[in-house]
């Protein structure tokens, strides 16, 4: 505000206020005050203006310092980007790292599941030893533990009835389970199979019938009480099936090939943490 329009305002209040009926002091008053507002506008006008001269001067600065740096081969632009990339990607390695221990810390679990698994299957193959020591057979079929009894040894060809020698052969197998704790807590499941040689009419049927009636025999005998010469095992814990021919362990193109395929098996069925693959342990 200049001071001929300060003058002016002064002269027009003045005349206002007298014009109002206003005393002398009280017109004084009034012009004290509008000073004050005067002075005080005109202080913050000069702050501003030395505000905004200090900000220009900032910017040419930068500007100044921008440009040399870039004659020295130095892109601030380029620099902030990369800087900010820097973070992303140092932020995408926290992650993978954090990850990587993740699958580490699960890896190291597997592995000593995996060795809880090798020690239990080691145990119950020095328990089931016996059992190959009469002849039998102890093998990994289908990720199962598997001891396969021989069908010539346990019938006559055709029968489901179990021979004197059989019978002998299924209850020392019976023996084994029954006299030891963890064995006998265990699920089998007793498994019939046959050679490929069709099987029409007769009282089986089929070789589907042949099959499943040979596993029913064996096991009764398996469950059956001591005193009626029977291997007393729980019998909630067994299940008889028959497979026919459907899954033969030799050819069947050869005599002895068929003689391996005319078999009971009787199968050790895992448990949820034992399902893994067996057979990469051997």
């Amino acid at each position: 505000m200049s001071k001929h329009l300060a003058s002016a305002s002064y002269f027009a209040l003045a005349l206002t206020a007298l014009g109002c009926g206003h005393s002398e002091t009280e017109w004084q008053q009034q012009l004290d005050k509008y000073g004050k507002l005067e002075s005080q506008y005109t202080e913050e006008k000069t702050a501003r203006a030395d505000a905004d001269n200090e900000l220009e001067a900032h910017r040419l600065r930068v500007k100044e310092l921008k440009e040399r740096l870039e004659k020295m081969g130095v892109n601030l632009d380029q620099m902030s980007s990369e800087l900010e990339q820097g973070a992303t990607e140092k932020e995408r390695l926290s992650k993978d790292v954090e990850q990587l221990k993740l699958a580490l810390d699960e890896y190291r679990k597997r592995a000593e599941q995996l060795e809880n698994i090798r020690s239990r299957f080691e145990a119950l193959q020095q328990k089931l030893k016996k059992l190959v020591s009469m002849g039998l057979k102890v093998e990994i079929r289908h990720n199962r533990m598997v001891i396969r009894l021989p069908g010539d040894v346990l019938f006559d060809s055709g029968s489901d009835k179990l021979r004197d020698e059989g019978k002998q052969v299924v209850l020392a197998v019976a023996e084994v389970i029954r006299n030891d704790e963890q064995l006998r807590s265990r699920y089998f499941q007793v498994a019939g199979h046959t050679d490929s040689a069709p099987l029409k009419g007769g009282k089986f049927g089929d070789n589907w019938g042949l099959s499943a009636m040979r596993a029913r025999s064996v096991l009764l005998t398996l469950v059956g009480p001591q005193d009626q010469q029977g291997g007393a095992l729980p019998q909630g814990h067994l299940h008889a099936a028959g497979y026919g021919d459907t899954d033969p362990v030799e050819t069947n193109d050869t005599p002895a090939g068929k003689k391996q395929n005319r078999r009971v098996e009787l199968v050790l069925l895992p448990n949820v943490e034992e399902m893994l693959d067996l057979k990469s342990m051997l």
